[in-house]
């Protein structure tokens, strides 16, 4: 899986602390030779019985290899330092975050440009939202953009620092590769608008749109204690039970899928046969539950994957319903700023919409 995004995603610089740095290569050794090399002081690194944080969750597959599950908060300081850990402990095969080909773009800025990027809802961000899940779906995108800058402007820190320690990380472990575990994000939120009712979604913006409560670093810090979580998750499913089944459930089963695609036996460079992976895997806490309930069952992505096409109203329901919703979701993106407001006017479905409505010129006397 997610192979062009391997490929593109080249590690960065195997450089660090002198304990974590690699041998150099003596003059003469020949390519065979440095690769066995390297394969040995992986297995010198790798504990066998690391002591790991609280949040690490082990499962094993059916060919003995390992996973070393991760929960993190996705700001939060401490989650960095879990991921340093268990990735330094492991020496794994495999790193696989809870991101998405849509997403990679955080792994390589850095801390301060992602901090400003979080801040910021401009008009290209809303355009490419829209381009890439549709009037509805991105305008939705805007808002949840919006809840992130939120927590952001809050606590002074940029979202995604696990993942991006994970990457840096891996790039120092030997022979280690890096997958992208996360389903698409336009699927994810195509399939969550289209499970919503028009109540449902309108209600949803405008919560999104008056989030306003102060968040502090101790609050993050208690999404990873379980029982908090659980009690956050019982509160979404009885509110929003479909949308807990698309962003939470789905997404559940499809980290699975690829965690366990991670999780094979991999060959041994210095010889043909093949040995037990060791994979570490970082996704936030409030999914952990559910890998640990899908790691062993039968699972099946396709479904998971389409985008049901829309209900059969009339026609003009539709414009009334269409034309209520992007009112009410223009004004919701009118409060997170003038440049989600003017690419709403800009599109050619609220353009024609408004076309529709104008009334008819009088006729010249």
């Amino acid at each position: 899986m997610n192979q062009e995004s391997e490929e593109e995603l080249a590690g960065p610089s195997e450089e660090g602390s002198e304990d974590e740095s690699l041998p150099s290569r003596p003059p003469g050794m020949s390519d065979s030779e440095a690769v066995e090399l390297l394969w040995q002081v992986r297995a010198q690194r790798r504990q066998s019985s690391p002591e790991l944080p609280e949040t690490v969750t082990r499962l094993t597959a059916s060919d003995g290899s390992l996973l070393y599950l991760v929960g993190t908060a996705h700001f939060s300081d401490s989650s960095k330092k879990d991921v340093t850990t268990v990735i330094r402990a492991v020496q794994p095969d495999v790193v696989v975050v809870e991101l998405c080909q849509y997403r990679v773009s955080m792994l390589k800025m850095d801390e301060k440009t992602l901090l400003k990027e979080a801040k910021e809802i401009n008009l290209e961000k809303v355009q490419q939202a829209i381009r890439q899940n549709g009037v509805m779906s991105g305008l939705m995108q805007i808002l949840l953009l919006k809840v992130s800058a939120h927590i952001t402007e809050q606590l002074g820190m940029a979202p995604g620092g696990e993942f991006r320690e994970a990457f840096k990380e891996a790039g120092r472990v030997p022979f280690c590769k890096f997958h992208l575990g996360d389903r698409p994000i336009p699927v994810t939120f195509k399939r969550a608008i289209a499970a919503l009712s028009m109540w449902q979604k309108a209600r949803l913006a405008w919560g999104l749109c008056f989030l306003s409560d102060p968040i502090s670093k101790e609050d993050v810090e208690k999404c990873k204690q379980k029982d908090l979580l659980e009690q956050t998750m019982l509160e979404m499913i009885g509110e929003f039970p479909a949308l807990h089944q698309t962003l939470v459930a789905e997404r559940d089963v499809y980290l699975t899928h690829t965690l366990r695609q991670a999780a094979r036996c991999v060959d041994v460079p210095t010889g043909a046969q093949k040995v037990p992976a060791v994979v570490v895997g970082v996704v936030g806490m409030g999914h952990v539950p559910g890998i640990q309930k899908n790691w062993e069952k039968e699972l099946d992505i396709q479904e998971i994957m389409s985008v049901a096409p829309p209900s059969g109203f009339g026609w003009m329901l539709r414009t009334v319903l269409k034309a209520g919703m992007i009112g009410m979701l223009g004004y919701a993106c009118y409060r997170a700023g003038g440049g989600v407001r003017r690419a709403l006017l800009s599109l050619p479905t609220v353009q024609s919409l408004l076309e529709t409505m104008r009334p008819p010129t009088p006729p010249a006397a």
